[in-house]
């Protein structure tokens, strides 16, 4: 039995910003294309000043909930990534000008929990991407999932909290679990699935308000003893993956 791609999503700047894709071209060995390209290095972090490390060195939405209301749009020829929140209002940017990451940070200010860390410049994963695994992943979400998610908590619940890029639906709720050491076939893609991903407060934010106002954590832990949405995958074979295109486990 297949199931279909629902959506696509893809997070140029790591935490800071989501966007829509109308289809994409997934190449071997690399994250969905610009998805985390570039991430915001906090100024308590130990990482480098190019290329990928832990997501304990940037700023990210378990500790900054009001980067969840962020929304992307990324001019991929120019390298500008126009963002938009609710409470803050439009801000566009190069990430790699180093003048305009400064002003993206005071543009910042107003939702930045004064005594977190703060943010100290923008790094750049390229084609790596700054997933959260040591791998270049490809999340991939079960809208079916979500749907037993959302009936638990008794409320509608946005799908974009999970921040997952190749949403599918047409299987059964949990069906993604099984796929771990498994090939699955995505359009004209096949991506080797690795791993269950554990989830973290970034989902109880709201993607509208960044206001933290559902129990996503506790959700999981009540309904299913664990913590965890989605699944890592890695592109294997690369090729086109658009909505409506099929999904369907190889072996």
């Amino acid at each position: 039995m297949a199931g279909a791609v629902s959506a696509l999503w893809r997070h140029p700047i790591k935490s800071h910003g989501r966007e829509a894709l109308p289809a994409v071209t997934l190449a071997a060995g690399q994250a969905l294309p610009w998805d985390r390209c570039w991430a915001v290095q906090h100024d308590n972090s130990t990482g480098p000043a190019e290329g990928w490390s832990s997501y304990q060195n940037f700023m990210i939405g378990t500790r900054t909930p009001g980067l969840a209301g962020l929304w992307a749009d990324l001019d991929e020829g120019a390298g500008r990534v126009h963002l938009r929140h609710d409470r803050l209002g439009q801000f566009s940017l190069s990430p790699d000008d180093d003048a305009e990451a400064k002003a993206f940070f005071a543009w910042l200010a107003p939702i930045l929990p004064e005594n977190r860390a703060q943010p100290r410049r923008i790094v750049r994963a390229g084609t790596r991407g700054m997933t959260d695994t040591d791998f270049p992943s490809v999340s991939i979400m079960n809208a079916s999932s979500h749907r037993a998610v959302s009936q638990r908590l008794g409320r509608p619940l946005e799908p974009e909290r999970w921040r997952g890029n190749i949403w599918f639906d047409g299987l059964a709720p949990w069906e993604e679990f099984d796929w771990i050491g498994r090939h699955v076939r995505i359009g004209g893609a096949v991506l080797a699935v690795q791993d269950r991903i554990e989830r973290c407060l970034h989902t109880a934010a709201n993607p509208q308000t960044g206001e933290r106002d559902a129990d996503t954590l506790g959700t999981l832990e009540t309904g299913w003893g664990h913590r965890d949405f989605g699944v890592y995958a890695e592109v294997v074979e690369g090729g086109p993956v658009a909505p409506g295109g099929s999904v369907e486990v190889l072996a």
